[in-house]
């Protein structure tokens, strides 16, 4: 019922007549996604009193725990409503400094494409365990408070990022809870597909950098996501994702080597209110 950046990715319809299998999933449409009311329905529901406490947001950041062969990207994560979850879905618990910029910082790297290919190369079979996650090279949360010239001389590296999390995540009022607890009092921002786009192929072209990934194997991993190639191509009649990535990286790079900020390809910038529904 969720994707990558995405909490509302299906949605569970009820079809009385079918014999068998009665509850199936619809994706969601595009109108759907557009619209800030929307909220996919599951079949099962828990009594509120029921759901542990223990859990202080109104919002859970989470990562399917099965995965496969077939799907575009391995490690799928998002950011849900509250809700109740069952074992297909692990949940990521806050510490007790953490704060919900970290966890929007948290997923930007969750959720990009060299620790998707660290999380293939560990991978064994379809299930994607939380002692396999435990592997994963994270970013630590300090680096999110330090300074980065080459992206904006007075911002830190999480002011950067906090823009285009919450873009990609605040799509509907059912997540208003992460985005006010990041600072964000606006109301929820427009489904719009090529932004949507851009801001993702900023973020991976920016851990390509974090994580200190030449050119080359920048290119070499993204070769490794052949799914996501193929629909490009069939498409767009091109890898799409790869060609922005690197041309986006190369834009990093000329900014690192010229002490210039690295001006976004996004008009207007992320998180802007004039992307965003009218109140």
């Amino acid at each position: 019922m969720f994707n990558l950046w995405d909490h509302q990715a299906a949605t569970v319809v009820l079809s009385l007549e079918a014999l068998v299998r009665q509850r199936q999933s619809a994706d969601t449409s595009l109108a759907q996604h557009q619209d800030p009311y929307f909220h996919v329905q599951p079949f099962f529901w828990v009594r509120e009193p029921h759901i542990e406490e223990e859990y202080r947001w109104r919002w859970i950041v989470c990562f399917k725990k099965v995965t496969s062969p077939t799907n575009e990207r391995t490690l799928i994560t998002s950011i849900l409503p509250y809700c109740a979850t069952n074992d297909s879905i692990h949940l990521l618990f806050p510490c007790q400094k953490a704060t919900a910029p970290d966890f929007a910082c948290l997923l930007g790297n969750i959720s990009s494409f060299p620790l998707d290919y660290v999380g293939r190369q560990k991978l064994g079979g379809v299930n994607f365990n939380f002692f396999i996650f435990q592997q994963l090279p994270l970013l630590p949360a300090s680096l999110y408070q330090k300074p980065c010239p080459w992206l904006s001389q007075l911002k830190t590296l999480q002011d950067w990022l906090l823009p285009r999390v919450l873009e990609l995540t605040y799509t509907a009022w059912d997540i208003a809870p992460f985005a006010q607890d990041c600072g964000y009092n606006g109301p929820p921002f427009i489904w719009h597909e090529d932004r949507r786009f851009k801001i993702r192929c900023e973020l991976d072209s920016l851990y390509f950098h974090l994580y200190g990934i030449n050119r080359d194997d920048a290119d070499y991993i993204l070769e490794t996501f052949p799914i996501v190639k193929r629909k490009d191509i069939a498409q767009y009649g091109e890898y799409r994702t790869q060609n922005l990535i690197l041309e986006i990286y190369d834009a990093m790079q000329r900014a690192k080597e010229t002490s210039k900020p690295y001006q976004t390809i996004l008009d207007p910038p992320p998180a802007d209110p004039r992307v965003a529904h009218k109140t």
